[in-house]
């Protein structure tokens, strides 16, 4: 039976369905993490962790160097609130090119007898545009930039859409109205409106810079919807005060960018509706479900995926250092004990690899003393049995 802890309580619905198999919150040498936002940086991984789940796209509240050496998988959520974003990106395009936010504070401190002779001559200081035939750049068109591109095209926008890293996979999610432009400048000069989806990493923290936003077309609209630190908080400060960027709305607010009239923040709500954080936790829930019971991995964000179909009695993985020799010495190993090995797997990612071997046979009386030969194997982080 598997102990699974979960945080800012998300998750209770999505683990209805094992609760013949899962227990919650019952011990604090839980085999499974299902968490949202609580911070783990500051916190002891206990030896059992063998799996963390974060219900949503970001991990940054994960220590992933801390999680893998304590043989720990860590996987994301990816795609389970994009469709939240994607709403509320559409409805800040909508509410952006009507001037809205300035028309509804206006109509909040204006008020008495003669409020209808004065709106019809202020009004025309709210007067915007319509968004057919305005150009859309979309700044990378995964799992939430895709559904945005598409809906803007609906609308009947132009649509730009620059990602270098496009799957096969997810270019099949792509209208075929969008155009797709070969690099990162070809789609920031023609737009009016820029929407930044991309994952924050170290290529992109900073993307969109003040050689970016130089280039762009005067009176220019500007979304960070992504992550913080994507787009160039100062520099697009100095691009406002130049007039070059005409508003700017983000989820993430700083000091510079308070009590101004030409930025609107948000506070971190773009994947904040209760769709999303539902089909988050079932999501999360499913990836925790299948990694301890195949080992199977798919959207770690430490691991290498690596998907094999569990058709023998026994499995072994392995979670290692990618380095020489490693597969040989863990066949080896398992040839002097006389077991047969039916299949093995192995992948890498960066530092870390990934083996999964299955086995047509193993006594029980020689599990125990299987995985502690496996792991004494030097640069092995955990090793698992797990039957079928």
């Amino acid at each position: 039976m598997y102990q699974v802890k979960t945080y800012n309580a998300i998750a209770q619905a999505g683990l209805d369905r094992f609760s013949d198999n899962y227990q919650i919150n019952k011990t604090d040498d839980a085999d499974a993490y299902l968490i949202r936002s609580v911070n783990l940086h500051d916190q002891d991984f206990p030896k059992n962790l063998k799996v963390i789940a974060r219900a949503g796209a970001g991990f940054n509240n994960i220590p992933l160097d801390k999680a893998t050496a304590n043989g720990t998988a860590v996987f994301n959520t990816p795609g389970s609130n994009a469709n939240a974003v994607k709403e509320l990106i559409i409805a800040l395009l909508i509410a952006s090119s009507r001037n809205l936010f300035a028309a509804a504070d206006y109509a909040a401190h204006n008020s008495g007898a003669d409020i209808s002779l004065r709106t019809e001559k202020d009004k025309t200081k709210f007067k915007g545009t319509e968004l057919i035939g305005r150009t859309l750049a979309v700044i990378g068109v995964g799992h939430v930039g895709s559904l945005v591109a598409n809906a803007a095209s609906a609308l009947g926008m132009k649509v730009i859409g620059y990602d270098p890293y496009l799957s096969a996979d997810a270019a099949w999610h792509i209208s075929t109205t969008i155009t797709r432009a070969k690099t990162l400048g070809d789609a920031l000069q023609q737009a009016d409106y820029v929407t930044v989806h991309v994952p924050k990493n170290e290529e992109t923290t900073g993307l969109i810079g003040s050689e970016q936003m130089a280039i762009m077309k005067d009176g220019v609209k500007l979304f960070n919807y992504s992550r913080d630190g994507i787009v160039d908080n100062a520099a697009a400060v100095d691009y406002l005060d130049a007039r070059k960027i005409r508003t700017y709305y983000t989820d993430f607010g700083e000091n510079n960018l308070l009590n101004r009239d030409d930025v609107v923040v948000t506070p971190h709500i773009g994947g904040s509706t209760l769709e999303a954080e539902a089909n988050g936790a079932t999501q999360g829930a499913n990836t925790i479900m299948t990694y301890l019971e195949t080992g199977n991995i798919e959207n770690s964000v430490n691991l290498p995926n690596l998907q094999v179909p569990f058709n023998t009695p026994y499995r072994l993985t392995l979670i290692h250092k990618n380095i020489p020799n490693m597969v040989g010495q863990i066949a080896t190993l398992l040839a002097d004990a006389g077991i047969n090995i039916e299949s093995i797997s192995n992948a890498a990612r960066k530092e870390v690899a990934y083996t999964i071997v299955d086995l047509d046979n193993l006594k029980n009386e020689e599990q125990h003393q299987l995985v502690e030969r496996l792991a004494q194997i030097d640069a092995v982080y955990r090793v698992r049995v797990l039957q079928k």
